[in-house]
């Protein structure tokens, strides 16, 4: 071993949304100076964390799976002599701290959304077998305030939090509650974070929020909102394309819709999730906004932004919804003309109000409209794709393909775009002509002049 190989293996395993990747990312930027150098297998690891997330359908069970794996193999490397720490993170973690610990005593640490910036601290509590085992309650300022700008980006593209926690207590969701409220993080600590990611060779940062469209500058000197902030980041050196998610209609204004129309590094690509086509639905969920609301919101988008890739997040069989209720889902969907969407049954969260609403939707009543919804987006999704043909578009190459000589990238609507390329063009943005398109990809040839020796 030399004197820079890491002396610890740490493994993160992520659940759910890109929050919980910029999160784990920002787990491994704080313990890497005590030592811990990622790895991408839980066998033999020092330190294992599970990022967890509360949203999708039985997540706590997955995660006590997982546990119940973890647990052998530190009884395995405890046998060989070593020493395995356990840590569940996110916001299972924060919604189930105390039973976590109670059902799994194989688990040293429990770290809610807001506290792992105290991993260094807990981890050395934990090794000297005292003090705190569970840190779940901390103000987000705290958490930021403690990590450093110093991180270490694994590629050309990088997830970048401005927001945090939710206010509009949808009647479906468990974020107001493991998350917190909504908390932005200053302005000008954003921007010497996207910097510091410019320098270091990210040409596409995606902001970062539960709602990440309510941004407002805590210190009030950055007016504007979101549409504010995206302008500021626009103006730093090498920092090319900026996206955003996940948005409310609620908080769509008019700022934000224009910014669309008139600042170019603003990738033509917003995921505004609407749920239902329902009102009667959607008033239930506590939504706040119509159908019709989102479909007039949806046009003034587009004409600031003719060619704008729309996805959205659909749940079916919500508490009371009936036939007529899931049909105004479809003609929906059918009005606006998605690019990409998520879908998923509804399913019940301890302790929201819609699980205990009455109406429970039958879970074959549930399949039989998921399976038509997704059969409608999956249309939709290839019409766009298949739209791209015989256009050009300039693709972000991040990666190498799958084969030989092949590059991966991803066009302004966040299409991955496959090319033979030469590796020498890994982190530039090039002018692909697209010839193929699938469901969930494009494949295209570099026009003439890319494919020049430098």
């Amino acid at each position: 071993m030399t004197g820079t190989a890491p002396l610890k293996r740490l493994y993160i395993k992520t659940y759910g949304c890109q929050m919980n990747v910029y999160d784990s990312e920002r787990m491994a930027d704080v313990l890497a100076p005590l030592g811990y150098g990622v790895t991408d297998q839980p066998e033999g690891a020092d330190l294992v964390v599970l990022n967890t997330c509360h949203i999708r359908e039985k997540a706590t069970e997955k995660v006590y799976s997982e546990l119940g794996q973890i647990k052998r193999l530190k009884q395995e490397k405890a046998s060989a002599g070593g020493q395995m720490t356990i840590a569940v993170a996110g916001c299972v973690a924060q919604a189930e701290g105390e039973e976590i610990m109670r059902r799994q005593p194989a688990v040293d640490l429990v770290v809610g959304p807001q506290a792992y910036h105290q991993l260094p601290e807990l981890i050395a509590r934990a090794h000297r077998a005292r003090g705190e085992r569970l840190a779940a309650d901390f103000a987000p300022d705290e958490k930021f305030d403690r990590l450093s700008t110093e991180r270490r980006p694994s590629g050309v593209t990088a997830f970048l939090t401005v927001q945090e926690g939710c206010d509009k207590f949808c009647t479906f969701c468990v974020v107001p509650y493991t998350r917190g409220g909504e908390w932005s993080r200053p302005a000008e600590a954003i921007e010497a974070e996207a910097r510091a990611l410019a320098e270091k060779g990210v040409r596409e940062v995606t902001l970062l929020g539960q709602n990440v469209n309510a941004y407002a500058d805590p210190k009030g000197e950055l007016a504007g909102g979101l549409a504010g902030l995206v302008r500021r980041l626009a103006k730093i050196p090498g920092l090319d394309r900026i996206r955003y998610t996940t948005s409310h209609p609620r908080d769509m204004d008019e700022a934000l819709i224009a910014a669309h129309g008139e600042v170019p590094e603003l990738m033509p690509y917003l995921h505004l999730p609407v749920q239902a086509g329902s009102d009667k639905v959607l008033k239930a969920m506590n939504r706040a906004h119509t159908a019709e609301s989102y479909l007039r919101l949806i046009e003034r988008i587009r004409q600031a932004r003719p060619d704008i890739a729309i996805s959205g997040d659909f749940i079916v069989g919500f508490p009371g919804e009936r036939d007529a209720d899931f049909e105004a889902t479809l003609q929906l969907v059918r009005e606006v003309g998605y690019a990409s969407a998520f879908s998923f049954k509804y399913s019940r969260r301890p302790g929201t109000p819609a699980s205990a609403m009455p109406g429970q939707v039958a879970e074959e009543v549930k399949d039989e409209r998921l399976a038509r919804l997704q059969a409608l987006l999956d249309a939709q999704q290839r019409a766009f794709n298949a739209a791209q043909c015989g256009r050009e578009l300039p693709v972000l190459f991040e990666k190498p393909g799958r084969h030989p000589g092949q590059l991966i990238g991803r066009s302004p609507y966040l299409q991955g775009v496959h090319v033979s390329a030469p590796d020498r063009l890994l982190g530039q943005i090039v002018t692909v002509k697209i010839g193929d398109a699938s469901r969930n990809s494009l494949a295209g040839v570099l026009t003439s002049g890319e494919l020049e020796p430098v």
